[in-house]
Parts: C-alpha cells; sequence; structure tokens
C-alpha cells in the first residue's frame, strides 16, 4: 500500500491500523491524504512539534470540520453547523488563553481528586446490580454509565436528564464524524439542535439559581470574561467527551489487558498500565490544525491554509520513542509520553480528569472482577469514526 492508501474509513484501517502507519512513519513521514483532504504528520517529534507551534499550526476552526453534509442538512443546522467555533481547543491565543484561564478554574488539583470517591461510588454501584449476572456486554452496560453519570454530575445535569444527554451525543458524534446518508443527517441534525437547546436552558437556569456545578461557575462568568456562546460550547463540548471519549479509552483498555494475559492490574501499576493502554490503544486518532504558512516537513510542503491531521495514534507507536511499541509493557518509563492529550498550549485541560476515571475504574473493576475474561468465539469490531477509536462491543463474563 502506499500513502493514497490511507483511509480512516477502511475496514483494514479500523480493525488495525497501525501496520500501515509503521509503514508511513519510515517511508512517509509527511503525505496528503485525498481520503481528509490534509496532510497528516505520522512522527512523534512531528506531531509533538506541531502541538507545541501553534504560530505555524492554527487551532483556529479545526474542530468545526464536517464531513460530506448535504447542503439540507447545512441549512437546517444554520449558525450551528459552526459548533465548536468558540471552543477553547479551536481557537488561538489571545482567545484561547482567556478561555482556558476561565475553564482552568475547576480543574484544579484539588476539584478534580474530590471527583475521585463519586466516580469509584458509581463504579461500584454498577457492579452491584450486574456482577451477579456474570457477563454483559463492557461497551454498553459498564464502560460508560459510570463516565457518564460523573460528568453529568459534573456539568450540573439532572439525573431525570441523563438519558436525554446521552442520546443526543451520539447524535452529533454520528452526524459530524461518521459517513451518514441525507435522510439520516437530518434526522441526527435535529438531535443536535435539541442538544443544543437543552444546554441553553441550562446555562439560563443556573443563572437565576445558581448551584455548585461547573455550569453555575461557567455562568458567573458571562459578561466579565466569557460570552453565553462561549458557556453553552464548553458545557456541551466537556459532555461530549465524558460521554464518548473516556469511555472508549476504558473499553481499549480492558480489551488490550484482557488479550496480554495482565488482567487484573496490580494495584501499584494500575498508573502505569493505563497510560500503557492509551499509548498503545488510544481513544483518539489524532488532532487537526490549519497550516498559518508555507511549512517544509520531510521534504514536503504544506501550503499555508492547508488542513493538518496530528496523527497521535502514530506517534503512540513510533519506534524511535517507545521501543517495540507493539509489544504491551505496563511498567514501561516513558508511556506518558504519548500524545493522546495532545501537548502544549492546547494540552487538554481535562486531562487530570481523564486519567483518574480510567486508573479508578480499572482499580474498580481488577478488584470486583478479577476473573474478568472474553466472551469466547465474539467478534471484535470498532466504530467508523474521523478523530476516534472505540469499540462497538465487547462481550465478557465473569
Amino acid at each position: 500500500m502506499t500513502p493514497s492508501d490511507f483511509d480512516v474509513g477502511a475496514d483494514w484501517h479500523v480493525a488495525d491500523p497501525y501496520p500501515f502507519l509503521a509503514r508511513l512513519r519510515r517511508e512517509a513521514p509527511v503525505f496528503w491524504s485525498e481520503h481528509l483532504r490534509a496532510h497528516v504528520l505520522t512522527r512523534h517529534a512531528d506531531v509533538r512539534a506541531a502541538y507545541g507551534d501553534p504560530r505555524r499550526f492554527s487551532s483556529r476552526g479545526s474542530l468545526t470540520i464536517s464531513r460530506s453534509l448535504t447542503a439540507e442538512t447545512r441549512a437546517k443546522l444554520g449558525e450551528h453547523g459552526s459548533f465548536l467555533s468558540s471552543f477553547v481547543a479551536n481557537v488561538d491565543p489571545p482567545d484561547h488563553t482567556r478561555l482556558r484561564r476561565s475553564v482552568s478554574r475547576a480543574f484544579t488539583p484539588r476539584a478534580v481528586a474530590a471527583l475521585r470517591e463519586t466516580f469509584q461510588r458509581l463504579n461500584e454501584d454498577l457492579l452491584d446490580r450486574l456482577a451477579p449476572r456474570g457477563t454483559a456486554d463492557f461497551v454498553a452496560e459498564i464502560g460508560h454509565e459510570p463516565s457518564v453519570r460523573l460528568t453529568a454530575r459534573f456539568i450540573g445535569v439532572p439525573e431525570a436528564d441523563e438519558a436525554f444527554v446521552q442520546a443526543r451525543v451520539k447524535d452529533w458524534f454520528q452526524l459530524f464524524l461518521s459517513p451518514q446518508p441525507p435522510a439520516r443527517q437530518l434526522e441526527l441534525a435535529e438531535g443536535f439542535l435539541a442538544y443544543l437547546d437543552y444546554v441553553d436552558r441550562l446555562v439560563a437556569a443556573r443563572a437565576k439559581a445558581p448551584r455548585d456545578d461547573f455550569t453555575s461557575l461557567m455562568t458567573s462568568l458571562i459578561g466579565d470574561e466569557l460570552t453565553h456562546r462561549e458557556v453553552v460550547e464548553l458545557i456541551s463540548t466537556i459532555l461530549l467527551g465524558g460521554n464518548d471519549t473516556v469511555p472508549n479509552q476504558l473499553g481499549n483498555a480492558v480489551l488490550r489487558l484482557l488479550r496480554e494475559g495482565a488482567w487484573p492490574v496490580p494495584p501499584p501499576l494500575t498508573g502505569a498500565a493505563a497510560e500503557e493502554c492509551m499509548r498503545i490503544d488510544g481513544a483518539s486518532l489524532g488532532s487537526f490544525r490549519y497550516a498559518a504558512e508555507d511549512v517544509t516537513l520531510h521534504g514536503v510542503t504544506i501550503p499555508r491554509g492547508a488542513l493538518v491531521l496530528l496523527s497521535t495514534d502514530s506517534a503512540g507507536h513510533d519506534e524511535s520513542v517507545f521501543p517495540e511499541p507493539e509489544r504491551f509493557r505496563a511498567g514501561r518509563p516513558n508511556a506518558a509520553d504519548h500524545l493522546v492529550f495532545g501537548y502544549g498550549i492546547h494540552f487538554c485541560v481535562g486531562a487530570a480528569l481523564g486519567r483518574l476515571q480510567l486508573r479508578t475504574a480499572l482499580e474498580v473493576l481488577g478488584r470486583r472482577l478479577p476473573r474478568l475474561r472474553l466472551v469466547p468465539g465474539e467478534p471484535i469490531a470498532y466504530r467508523r469514526s474521523l478523530v476516534g477509536r472505540g469499540l462497538t462491543a465487547l462481550r465478557v463474563e465473569w
């Protein structure tokens, strides 16, 4: 295969992209992808450098990419077709500096640590209900619920609304990150607009009656540091991550640990094993940037204005940084050098919370289900997505 075969939606790529990515790192570390209509960076050093160079690799507009939406769908979305236009990860300084400063108030080490007990209890309660059954679909029944409920409590979503929010979040991911037929696009667009309307009403409610939650904190900054739209997009996007990215990472990690015969992880190694799981089976394929000027790397010129994919899944398997990258090593000393959370000024503001959730879930699951194993003969399949990697299902028993 050649770089022209690069297609994140192809069956072989969805199933196992890493052998082809290894070849690209050797032979075409920078290449043009007709499928993405973007240049792709595959080596760890280049991806890291691009993350750390917002002057040449701009984030402005990088998250507002929508693939093959019909004119009718775009018309229905209207101004919301540019959703995320003011989200912190989608802008450059000075807007980025202002937005990140505001959001960081809710992600202090003390605030994140305080959520650990809540998340642990959510996992324990779930297993109290499921353990007697002896089997489950890990993705649908175990991996999502605790993270979804923790995120909802952090944001301030009432328990009665959690199922609605989760369904609408799925609409967003399917609409913007997976190819859909025209009729389905319109259906998903309706759900997405309902989602934004819900968050808008939540912000309005907290403005009138603040509570001890993230929405109230951000709403209190409207007019001084943030705009109403910025608050709506901040809340909407954090809900997206809690309902999708963290659960996907947990599913990928559990599958890897079971296949490697590394279950349960000894408590002293849980943190290190979690980092190695993120490195070798990250829930993110990468991040997009725009070239703010002509950039030449490895003899390839990326023209100003071109879209660029920073391939973090390839970077995590770079042999020059991680010897024997396909080998799982729970104690790999530099596993945390993966770029799943980005790097530089756009390093994920919620990284500490994501890490806490992954470690805590592995600890509780390992203690409560030490005999967890894959159901023999069940197929393993991943969802098709432009930027994410997560399982469609994972049948387990104990």
